[in-house]
């Protein structure tokens, strides 16, 4: 069956060609392309984000292709950009992951030849019959400067479709500091009854799985990952993927996240879950004040607490009990562009 806006499978000698230098750049900027989700053959300029390393890109979705940029004075790849066909036909982020997206591992990338090396890709994939784009960013408080990647690809015809309001913590501030007395006044109620953070060992996932759905459940609510799905990930990823919770005093779990090492200083507080019962307690505010010291220890420059974004609309609720936990609002947008 074809799928709209794609021509059959794009074959490999299409990418495999000679790499094109870009004029703009003066003969030392080219575009690459990969086939797959291999090692590039000059090293990065920098850490990819966990869901555009290569690992994870062959542990989920296959992308159609990879468009590197490369600076051959330095002899390094300064971008990467894992392109995916989506389910509604579009090109661009993959759809398994948070964010996917053209990642530039450099701030000194000038302007013309990002344009360039945007307008190349485009060009190539749309005469394999790629017409129809959509692309899911990184919150800004990942990356500040990425505000050139988003005016260069407006230029290129793209608009927002989707603006979010993510929140994050910073870690180089102390955590109750920025607490609002309410949730003040709740941390030192789970303290004084004996509530505890503790990272939890991967075997117990299965457990954790299912108190994750129970949570889920009785706010009417999905998980968006199946056990299989998650299981492989720690198991891949064991490094990456953690396992957080909280115990009260008889050594049950109040709350319970799955939190995600991000890449580049980020951890992001994927799965958060407490049982309705606990709500007189709040317990995930402890979890977030574990969080919180597990990354600054590590050496992280944030605490990702995700977007609060339903099918129906903004979750008010939710976004207002992440602002009062000291959140920092950040703004998530998705791309999209057509021909």
């Amino acid at each position: 069956m074809s799928v709209p806006g794609f021509s059959p499978p794009v074959a490999p000698s299409t990418f495999l060609a000679a790499p094109p230098e870009l004029p703009a750049g003066q003969g030392r900027y080219r575009l690459r392309w990969l086939t797959d989700a291999a090692a590039p053959p000059l090293p990065l300029a920098a850490e990819l984000y966990l869901y555009q390393q290569p690992a994870q890109l062959r542990a989920a979705v296959p992308p159609l292709a990879v468009a590197l940029l490369e600076d051959q004075h330095a002899a390094q790849t300064v971008a990467w950009w894992p392109i995916f066909r989506q389910p509604d036909g579009l090109a661009g982020s993959s759809p398994a992951a948070p964010f996917s997206y053209p990642q530039l591992l450099t701030a000194e990338l000038p302007a013309p030849v990002l344009e360039e090396w945007l307008r190349a890709v485009h060009e190539t994939l749309a005469a394999q019959g790629c017409l129809a784009w959509q692309l899911r960013l990184p919150p800004f408080a990942y990356e500040p400067t990425s505000g050139a990647l988003v005016a260069a690809l407006e230029r290129l015809g793209y608009w927002v479709e989707l603006a979010e309001i993510d929140t994050y913590l910073p870690l180089d501030q102390p955590y109750e500091a920025r607490l609002h007395p309410s949730e003040r006044r709740r941390l030192h109620k789970c303290q004084r009854h004996g509530f505890r953070f503790e990272q939890e060992p991967p075997l117990l996932l299965p457990l954790a799985y299912e108190f994750l759905r129970r949570c889920r459940e009785e706010k009417g609510q999905a998980l968006s990952l199946s056990e299989a799905q998650l299981t492989a990930l720690f198991r891949d990823f064991p490094r990456d993927y953690l396992l957080f919770s909280v115990r009260d005093a008889a050594g049950d779990w109040a709350a319970l996240t799955v939190a995600v090492l991000a890449g580049r200083g980020v951890l992001y507080n994927f799965y958060p879950a407490s049982p309705l019962r606990y709500n007189a307690f709040s317990p995930v505010v402890l979890l977030n004040a574990g969080l919180h010291a597990f990354g600054l220890a590590s050496g992280l420059r944030l605490l990702d607490l995700g977007t609060s974004t339903l099918p129906e609309g903004q979750n008010e609720s939710l976004l207002r009990f992440k602002r009062h936990l000291g959140g920092v609002p950040s703004l998530k947008l998705t791309l999209t562009r057509r021909g």
